[in-house]
């Protein structure tokens, strides 16, 4: 369980620190898009387009990576203080019974969106605009199954908590990630 666990982690923590570099390229590719308009008198709907598009994927891509380490916002009026135990079975029980049925529904709807996306080659409606917006719809897909897996790293780690595995409850506690 902790191998598929680690494993979980390993890929949404790599995935995380790629598209944060999206970030730096979405302030380079405005300054780009500012310097051309007001210095140059020239506009790009493309890179207009392309800040959209990353913006998204730093957003769906690196949920999973904010869900790891515990970036989401939580209305945590009893988590904070509680014991490692409870937290444990808070994480178990939101996983199971909200986090990944939520996003198999997502993967069930979306389906069918994204796949006419790609059947059809859906890019831009602007003429001179991204051709890949597939692309783009794409990333509900990824951001489904990369929050669904994290779920799962979360549901074993609880298991193991609650079987009294000690790493897991300092974890828990507020020890080291």
């Amino acid at each position: 369980m902790r191998a598929i666990a680690n494993s979980i982690d390993w890929f949404n923590e790599r995935i995380g620190r790629t598209v944060a570099w999206l970030a730096l390229l979405i302030v380079l590719v405005q300054f780009l898009i500012v310097i051309g308009r007001y210095v140059f008198g020239i506009g790009s709907i493309w890179l207009q387009e392309l800040i959209t598009y990353m913006f998204g994927f730093i957003f769906m891509l690196g949920a999973a990576y904010t869900l790891k380490h515990d970036g989401h916002v939580r209305v945590d009026i009893f988590y904070r203080e509680a014991p490692a135990r409870t937290k444990a079975i808070i994480n178990l029980v939101g996983s199971l019974v909200f986090l990944i049925p939520i996003c198999l529904l997502i993967l069930w709807i979306a389906w069918p969106y994204v796949m006419q996306s790609w059947a059809v080659w859906e890019g831009s409606t602007e003429a001179s605009g991204i051709p890949a917006r597939y692309l783009q719809k794409t990333a509900i897909l990824a951001f489904a199954v990369l929050m669904a897996l994290q779920g799962l790293s979360m549901a074993f780690r609880s298991i193991l908590a609650l079987r009294g595995d000690q790493r897991e409850l300092d974890t828990l506690s507020g020890g080291s990630d």
